[in-house]
């Protein structure tokens, strides 16, 4: 089951945290969770599962940013949600989709207990401009049946930034084998 906006609404400061909150962003069920104004975009011609990628910060202007076809985007959004007792879910918006602008490649669904800022997988199908502040994608959140186990997971738990892959780290690797260039705070 699926909440409605008003029962989002009513969860507030419970099981749901979103930080900012605007009332303006609730719809019937779910809630627009709006893009930061930095990328990351990966440097790499390869990219390897078993190895943190190299990758550079791009800042959205004010007069917006052309995203290329055939390149991932990894953003955040500006608000940062806590969830708990519930499953949380992200979605492109369908104003956006009708654009060919793929908000999350694969990742829309959360874990129960997650906290911290969304990383958009940001895919365009054709050149498109956006714009930081706009309400990108929606958050909607499911009931469980059953026992819960909240996430506690270090890889993205927490985080304080745009979270590019991690993957690495289930190959055995660490942040410290490599002395890359992870230059946000992970945990």
């Amino acid at each position: 089951m699926i909440l409605s906006g008003e029962e989002i609404k009513k969860r507030i400061g419970g099981d749901i945290h979103i930080s900012p909150f605007d009332e303006a962003q609730l719809n019937p069920n779910s809630y627009d969770l709006t893009l930061h104004d930095e990328l990351l975009v990966y440097e790499e011609v390869v990219l390897d599962l078993k190895e943190p990628n190299r990758y550079r910060r791009i800042e959205i202007p004010s007069s917006g940013l052309v995203l290329s076809p055939n390149q991932v985007y990894l953003a955040r959004t500006v608000e940062h949600t806590e969830t708990h007792n519930l499953v949380p879910m992200i979605e492109g918006r369908s104003s956006i989709g009708r654009l060919g602008l793929f908000v999350h490649v694969t990742a829309g669904f959360g874990d129960v207990g997650f906290k911290g800022y969304w990383t958009l997988e940001m895919f365009a199908v054709q050149p498109i401009r956006i714009y930081a502040g706009t309400q990108i994608c929606q958050i909607m959140y499911h009931s469980l049946e059953g026992e819960v186990h909240e996430y506690a997971s270090g890889k993205y738990q927490n985080n304080r930034d745009i979270q590019p892959s991690l993957l690495y780290r289930e190959f055995g690797r660490t942040e410290d084998d490599q002395q890359l260039k992870l230059d946000f705070p992970t945990s």
